[in-house]
């Protein structure tokens, strides 16, 4: 993981050894980790929930047996598969005393005294993937500048983005559009909850009329969004000769509404940011998330941001000579 990318993973620490805590979180402030502590014994009530995350630290006396813990285990992996779960052990025993069927629950494990394997599932399971800080810096700028122009009465705001291996789904509406360039294939997706819109439209300019807003409403100005932060991006980082994609490969994309999944038929994690649209006057509050997913190619070392040129800014009005 380069230190210059400054991007963050959310990691589920299940963990009841309060001696360690300390230890635990110093690792993660120094390896771009958010550490949250289940405080709940329904674990999988929070892992059903929207909650997006990395990975999984799980510690074998979590429970009150190994045993306990295995099956909690099982559970766990049967839900989130995509999560890589790593097994603190209280002793160096790694999967030594573990059958074979609990030891393809964990991607690796770890002791207290020892973490530099945990260091090594963050790289190559979380951040195995490098983006370039122009574009982690240039499309929060595109989609704050663009949520700003559709939502002129809402303040915008974009938190510091991050990677996630999950598959959750946010919200009831979504909308997903094409990314192709040389440098990568993939797709955009955007994820919001249809009432927060509804909350905050009512019957307001962005409607069009006097009419209230529909689900329809939320559709239209979703894709919008959509559209023009793709118009964006290819114009800051697509050149007008890119040769575009090479490879018709496809993969098919599986969307599960009921269990609230999507999988794009691929492992890798995916870049994610959140903003957040507030109506300082009302109160109301709108949570948009925005995934990057280059599913069919990922070639950093062949991006370039645009620079644009003096004189394109004339000829489009953004200066003008003094």
């Amino acid at each position: 993981m380069s230190d210059e990318t400054q991007l963050v993973s959310k990691v589920l620490v299940m963990d009841n050894s309060s001696e360690y805590f300390d230890q635990i979180k110093q690792f993660c402030d120094q390896n771009g980790l958010i550490g949250l502590k289940a405080n709940s014994a329904n674990i999988m009530a929070i892992l059903s929930s929207n909650i997006d995350l990395g990975a999984i630290l799980l510690a074998d006396n979590y429970c009150e047996s190994l045993d306990d813990t295995m099956d909690l285990a099982r559970q766990i992996h049967t839900a989130r598969p995509e999560l890589p779960i790593v097994l603190r052990r209280t002793s160096a025993s790694g999967f030594d005393d573990l059958p074979e069927k609990q030891r393809k629950l964990f991607c690796a494990t770890y002791t207290i005294d020892d973490m530099s394997p945990l260091r090594k599932v963050i790289d190559e399971y979380i951040f195995s993937l490098v983006y370039p800080n122009a574009l982690v810096r240039g499309i929060s700028e595109i989609t704050v500048s663009t949520l700003a122009s559709q939502f002129k009465h809402l303040k915008v705001s974009a938190e510091t983005p991050y990677i996630v291996r999950d598959r959750i789904i946010f919200g009831e509406v979504f909308s997903l559009i094409p990314l192709e360039s040389s440098w990568c294939r993939g797709y955009m997706m955007l994820q919001t909850e249809e009432g927060a819109i509804l909350d905050v439209l009512g019957s307001d300019e962005l409607t069009g009329n006097e009419s209230p807003a529909t689900f329809r409403t939320v559709n239209n100005i979703l894709g919008e969004v959509t559209n023009l932060i793709w118009g964006a991006f290819k114009n800051r980082f697509i050149a007008d000769d890119d040769p575009g994609g090479r490879s018709t490969t496809q993969v098919p994309i599986v969307i599960n509404h009921q269990h609230k999944y999507i999988s794009f038929g691929s492992g890798n994690p995916q870049l994610c940011f959140k903003y957040t649209l507030l109506n300082e006057e009302g109160g109301h509050l709108i949570s948009i998330y925005q995934w990057f997913v280059f599913n069919l190619n990922w070639s950093p070392e062949d991006f370039q941001e645009i620079q644009a040129s003096v004189d394109d800014l004339i000829d489009s009005g953004e200066l003008e000579l003094f």
